[in-house]
């Protein structure tokens, strides 16, 4: 029960022993908080918070439905477990999709088993880098959203390249007019 007195609260009966409980509790319930975030982390292999884009701003969400990243973040989010480098943040079209099919990737077929609804034109999607590079070589690759594509692409394509495929509309590096 609560009662208020001179502007305080008292609380008596089944609610101090419930706030009790609640209160011993507490001090668990944010160290678990706090080990699922370093666990996260880890798993990662860099801290989440500081990954970059090309562009070298924070890497921001690629895809969210459905849900993108060799981590299922949402993110082209990378780590030492991500041996296909998944950096490239693409908007899908038709080419591409029948492109990487033809080499042994359907990313277009769903599978429900293992949670993949499968790919249509138009979805974004975090690629790897050298399928990527292998699309652009073979004069399909899709366009890509320079703020969500992460920093390592530029281990694999040149930011030139990536400007001249990024989505229109985006905060492209231009390179400076030389001097006269």
């Amino acid at each position: 029960m609560l009662a208020f007195n001179d502007g305080k609260i008292t609380i008596h009966g089944k609610c101090a022993r419930a706030l009790s409980r609640w209160n011993s509790l507490l001090p668990f319930f944010l160290r678990l908080k706090a080990l699922r975030s370093a666990c996260i982390n880890d798993k990662r292999g860099a801290d989440v918070e500081t990954q970059r884009n090309v562009l070298g701003g924070l890497l921001e969400i690629c895809c969210d439905s459905p849900q993108t990243g060799f981590f299922r973040t949402g993110k082209c989010e990378t780590g030492p477990r991500d041996g296909g480098a998944h950096v490239v943040c693409a908007q899908l079209n038709r080419k591409f999709l029948d492109f990487t099919r033809s080499r042994g990737n359907d990313l277009s077929t769903p599978r429900p088993e293992s949670g993949f609804p499968g790919l249509r034109p138009g979805d974004r999607w975090c690629l790897c880098a050298l399928r990527w590079k292998e699309a652009l070589e073979a004069g399909v690759a899709p366009p890509v959203v320079l703020t969500a594509s992460h920093e390592a692409a530029l281990r694999y394509v040149s930011i030139e390249v990536l400007n001249q495929h990024a989505i229109d509309g985006q905060n492209r590096i231009d390179k400076p007019e030389p001097d006269q």
